[in-house]
């Protein structure tokens, strides 16, 4: 009896325990608009917080993860707090996914709305030449793409969302590809490294085995949405952080989809031409002051301390 009554008390213990622990969590704020369309597609949408401040404010935009292939526009609870704690707005961006929907798709969705915001700079209150990005995964290579990519803004453009600029501050990314291109990645990180099906599906392929069979077919896309290949001297600064192992080649898919190295190759390459570039790689000799995206962000835009 004594030991049924002790059983009880430990579980009631413990859903007490696990019901402060959810209570702690604050949740997400509501949105200052959300399910705001963008674009023409269904999937065209997205989130924004409004942040209080003096003058037009600083715009974070988280691109979510997931492969190109899954995720949503969803923040994690707790996630934006920082940002509009220290008077940064924030908005979280919902695209078209692969393979039904294949490159460009996802990325020029991504810049559309990052174009789309700026058309509502006056009416939220944003500073747009204060726009940077966050993103893990397929999130971080859309960003990275967007900060090294030659502006898009066509001025003469019957649309006058394409006649915004493309172009962003700068970048906090974790866990990206720097590169897409399966001729390029198995060199760097081995043949696992394009056994995820993030670079099949890119391309609308199923298998990894028929996009290399159709390779001549997609080079240019897989070339094109690669942001190694876009660098320049006077892009944005760059933050890249990574928690997996440096071991080669890459274990499997998972590893390799998420290898260190695609960070290695790109610092590299930024260092080459002059371009600010910070990269984490917890246990290596690659460190960077900033434990994370926000601290780099916040300190870029220099509102670290809530200024």
């Amino acid at each position: 009896m004594k030991f049924a009554i002790s059983i009880l008390l430990t579980v009631i213990s413990t859903v007490i325990l696990i019901g402060e622990e959810k209570d702690s969590v604050p949740p997400v704020p509501t949105p200052t608009e959300a399910n705001v369309a963008y674009g023409p597609h269904p999937e065209n949408v997205l989130d924004f917080w409004k942040a209080e401040g003096d003058g037009p404010r600083p715009l974070h935009v988280y691109i979510h993860g997931g492969g190109w292939r899954a995720g949503s526009k969803k923040v994690a609870p707790g996630y934006l707090d920082r940002y509009l704690e220290a008077g940064v707005s924030c908005a979280s961006v919902e695209y078209r996914l692969t393979p039904d929907n294949p490159l460009p798709a996802p990325v020029h969705d991504a810049a559309r709305a990052i174009q789309f915001i700026r058309t509502k700079a006056a009416e939220w209150n944003i500073d747009p030449e204060q726009i940077v990005l966050t993103g893990g995964s397929a999130g971080a290579c859309t960003s990275m793409w967007l900060l090294m990519h030659d502006d898009l803004a066509d001025p003469e453009s019957e649309d006058p969302v394409l006649r915004e600029s493309t172009r962003v501050s700068a970048g906090a990314v974790w866990a990206g590809q720097t590169s897409i291109d399966p001729k390029q990645i198995v060199p760097w990180i081995g043949p696992n490294g394009i056994e995820h099906p993030m670079i099949a599906n890119a391309v609308g392929e199923k298998s990894i085995e028929t996009a290399l069979e159709n390779y001549d077919q997609h080079q240019a896309l897989y070339r094109e949405f690669s942001s190694f290949n876009h660098v320049s001297e006077g892009d944005p600064p760059l933050y890249m952080r990574y928690k997996v192992d440096m071991e080669l080649p890459s274990r499997d898919a998972g590893h390799g989809i998420h290898h260190p190295v695609f960070g290695v190759k790109m610092k590299e390459k930024c260092d080459e031409l002059g371009v600010d570039c910070h990269l984490l790689v917890p246990g290596t000799d690659y460190q960077s002051e900033f434990k994370t995206e926000a601290e780099f962000l916040l300190d870029f835009l220099g509102v670290a301390n809530g200024d």
